[in-house]
């Protein structure tokens, strides 16, 4: 499953461009985001991507889920939604 990460400083319509590509080519994939404003950037990116999928005919849904990461070799805990068609 193709994994995108997010930070609070990504633009949430150029996360939705790469989601809406990797869902029509694989028909799921999964977001990680560590913070607030992370998880905030990711929110927004689901949601437009609906926008962008919705006129090929793909309804997706988001389950979110914790992620236990490593990031400079220091555990952190993380968000992750698996976007998948519904």
């Amino acid at each position: 499953m193709e994994v995108l990460k997010v930070s609070a400083n990504s633009n949430p319509k150029a996360v939705a461009g790469a989601l809406a590509a990797v869902l029509r080519e694989r028909r799921s994939a999964e977001i990680q985001a560590v913070g607030a404003g992370a998880v905030n950037q990711a929110v927004k990116a689901i949601a437009i991507t609906r926008g962008f999928v919705a006129p090929n005919g793909i309804d997706i849904v988001a389950i979110p889920a914790f992620a236990e990461i490593q990031i400079d070799g220091e555990g952190r805990t993380a968000i992750k939604f698996i976007v998948e068609e519904r």
